[in-house]
């Protein structure tokens, strides 16, 4: 593999101070009995543990996936511990805004935990700075069978596999059913058929409430600050014919003029007022409160799981215990797709986030690396991923996790269930052949190029041509004038 400890410029203030995971587990000669997998409780399909085995730490660094999934992490760590005797899984809980910085301190550190919950889109970073753990000799042919094969290729770089898939969902808008019923807006027919831009700029501007010179409620509403940063042009671009930041023939894709009509349209929502003027300081947290109080008729990105908690938050308005958002109103959420642009085919932006394995400075002993393996399997299928799953109303992309599913109950909309899986059968498809350098330069122009310049097109302060021309520049600068889309 090839080790290159290069920073990436956007992490280089981090500090190195911040603790860090025990680095890749630690073995001891103790040894102890441990029973066959043949009996395991749990449905996790793990290969059989030998009778002798040295006893060994696996460290994972874990995000609050869905709703409860971060409660559950004693009983984690407790059923793994009983699957394995001689192992023992040591979770450390992250929030969504500091993973990443958590997990890039630790790596720079030269101690990444064993496991990290990341998207696949991230793993190329890794496996550039030669600290994501190839899993391809460790990882059983029982386990690989468990995992339906789309997602698992997005686990995938070059040849090598480097962790377990959690889920495979699409990035997805969500709109309040009353709202859009109000508006005249055929939901329904758009979850099956999808919509161009230019019937979604006429429908988002049916939705905005405005008396006075004063808005009360806005036709569509992005999170574009923090953690989001990153989401609300990608997810675009991949229907405007752009799917992946490289086409076929590995030429950098931003460059289409298709890019410049995206961030044209992206303008044009805030100027004609379907879209809050202050978008580029709308986070997560401020998106989804506008939402449950009434301020936008569709929000995004949506994902199943949002679904689940605006059931939950009706269930606190109904119960009026004083734990529902403040000022929120009774919302059913209906999921749709991203309208599509420049004339181009929908191809939803499949999210596929998972386990991957990471190593230290130093190579890991083939002991360590099965029990890392075992580790991720565990999280990413049977009991956990169930309920995980479960949890945040995604589909179950593991047969053991399915079997275990069946004695667990989800009420979901079954339009929403159709719209998710109509938008499935056009997800754009893994890339596993874009090689790590060219991964790694796509993901530090973004950081440090199409990310400030969004912010700067969001709050009015550049042009979508000075932005288009600016990512251009420093594109043909990253990857040359021959490997650039030019059309």
């Amino acid at each position: 593999m090839k080790r290159k400890m290069r920073v990436l410029a956007s992490i280089c203030a981090l500090t190195l101070a911040l603790t860090a995971l025990t680095a890749c587990g630690s073995s001891s000669t103790t040894k102890e009995n441990t029973p066959s997998d043949t009996n395991n409780t749990n449905n996790n399909n793990n290969t059989n543990v030998s009778t002798e085995a040295a006893k060994d730490t696996i460290t994972a660094l874990l995000p609050p996936v869905s709703p409860a999934y971060q409660e559950n992490f004693p009983q984690m760590e407790k059923d793994f511990n009983a699957l394995y005797p001689n192992l023992t899984l040591k979770i450390e809980p992250a929030s969504w805004e500091d993973m990443t910085q958590k997990l890039d301190t630790q790596v720079n550190a030269g101690s990444p935990p064993d496991i990290a919950f990341l998207g696949s889109s991230g793993i190329s970073k890794y496996v550039e700075q030669g600290m994501a753990l190839d899993i391809t000799d460790a990882a059983t042919q029982e386990m690989i069978a468990d995992f339906d094969q789309a997602p698992l290729e997005y686990m995938k770089n070059g040849s090598g596999l480097y962790g377990f898939p959690a889920y495979m969902e699409v990035h997805a808008l969500g709109g309040n059913k009353e709202f859009l019923e109000k508006a005249g807006i055929d939901y329904k027919k758009i979850q099956q058929e999808g919509w161009t831009f230019d019937q979604f700029r006429e429908d988002i501007k049916k939705g905005v409430v405005s008396e006075g010179g004063k808005t009360s409620r806005y036709g569509f509403v992005f999170a574009t600050a923090g953690v989001t940063s990153k989401d609300y042009l990608s997810i675009l671009v991949k229907n405007a014919g752009m799917p992946a930041a490289f086409d076929k023939d590995l030429k950098f894709a931003y460059t289409s003029k298709n890019y410049l009509e995206v961030l044209k349209d992206i303008r044009v929502m805030i100027d004609d007022g379907s879209m809050p003027k202050e978008l580029s300081s709308v986070d997560a947290g401020k998106r989804w409160n506008m939402f449950l109080t009434g301020q936008t008729m569709i929000t995004g990105k949506g994902l199943a799981v949002f679904e689940n908690s605006a059931n939950k938050n009706n269930e606190k308005i109904k119960a009026n215990d004083g734990s529902a958002v403040k000022g929120s109103i009774p919302v059913e959420y209906i999921v749709l797709p991203v309208p599509t642009f420049a004339g181009q085919k929908a191809q939803a932006s499949a999210v596929v986030d998972g386990y991957v394995a990471f190593r230290g400075k130093k190579e890991p002993t083939a002991e360590h690396k099965a029990n890392v393996v075992k580790a991720a399997y565990f999280l990413a299928s049977g009991k956990v991923a169930a309920t995980t799953n479960n949890d945040l109303f995604a589909a179950h992309i593991t047969k053991s996790g399915k079997k275990e599913a069946e004695s667990m109950t989800v009420n979901r909309n079954p339009d929403n269930v159709a719209a998710v899986e109509a938008m499935l059968k056009t997800a754009s498809p893994a890339r596993p052949d874009i090689p790590t350098d060219l991964g790694a330069k796509a993901i530090k122009l973004e950081d440090e190029v199409i990310v400030p310049k969004l912010q700067a097109l969001i709050a009015g302060e550049i042009t979508p041509e000075a932005m288009y021309e600016a990512v251009k520049t420093a594109a043909i600068q990253t990857f040359g004038e021959d490997g650039v889309v030019k059309d």
